[in-house]
């Protein structure tokens, strides 16, 4: 695995002080074993009372996301890899992607993800898609790499994009992505903030372009995330990820991103 960098180089010490936002996953980053904990909301809670605003960028689907962010103290969350914004207060739903014609999009979903499952019946749909809008999920529980790797060449060869997670496998438009999501939410709604003031975080494979330098310099990945920089699991392609973040955490899931707020703040304190 590539050597990534401990939270505490200082390097890091340096970066800490120019983050004026975080923008994280979800499932696997702020979920211990698939719940919320006491010490990831007090974190947030932290966090805010800092004034480092936080974005939730997760693939959960928007129906998900606006019960969650009505909820927790965040600034706001991006849906379904990058297909939708919405922020409080109102909590209104602003498409980062074209939907214009959004019932033939689903259309043309189901039908990719049909000619999907008759190639591998094992492919069982989400019980989360009626509440989406950009994007078409099945489980990815019990899928093979050879299975992840053929899925994601089938989708591009059709034009459509491909990724999953922890959680499930998407069906999306092909530049519908995570990092161009935020980069669109941060023109449109954080314009006075710079891609070295934002610190974006994560676990998988649907995290890539969050850790990708081209869009955001600095990046900080949850212990868990080793599993597919050494080649444990492989990314989509059959290889480990091709994006690696800046900086590791040394404990995984929401206990990771705690030990990342707590550094943070401790530089906060400390400059």
């Amino acid at each position: 695995m590539a050597r990534l960098q401990s939270l505490t180089t200082s390097e890091f010490i340096q970066t800490r002080r120019h983050i004026r936002l975080i923008a994280t996953d979800m499932d696997g980053t702020l979920t211990q074993a698939g719940q919320l904990t006491p010490g990831l909301l007090q974190a947030l809670i932290e966090l805010q009372a800092a004034g480092l605003a936080v974005l939730i960028v997760t693939g959960r689907s928007v129906g998900w996301v606006q019960g969650l962010v009505s909820y927790l103290p965040v600034a706001g969350a991006i849906a379904e890899n990058g297909g939708l914004y919405m922020a409080k207060p109102d909590l209104q739903l602003q498409p980062l992607v074209d939907l214009r014609d959004i019932t033939a999009h689903r259309q043309q979903l189901a039908q990719l993800f049909a000619q999907l499952q008759g190639q591998y019946p094992q492919l069982r749909e989400s019980s989360d898609n009626r509440f989406r809008l950009s994007d078409w999920t099945f489980d990815v529980a019990g899928l093979s790499p050879d299975t992840l790797t053929s899925l994601q060449a089938t989708c591009a060869h059709q034009g459509w994009g491909f990724t999953y997670s922890t959680v499930q496998c998407h069906l999306k438009l092909p530049h519908q992505d995570k990092a161009p999501g935020l980069q669109t939410v941060l023109r449109r709604y954080f314009p006075d903030l710079s891609p070295e003031q934002v610190l974006t975080v994560g676990d998988s494979p649907n995290d890539q372009s969050l850790f990708d330098t081209a869009y955001f310099p600095y990046s900080v990945g949850v212990a868990n995330v080793a599993h597919y920089c050494d080649g444990r699991r492989l990314a989509p392609g059959g290889h480990p990820m091709t994006h690696l973040p800046t900086y590791l955490t040394t404990a995984a899931e929401a206990a990771g991103f705690c030990e990342l707020v707590q550094q943070l703040l401790a530089q906060a304190h400390h400059p």
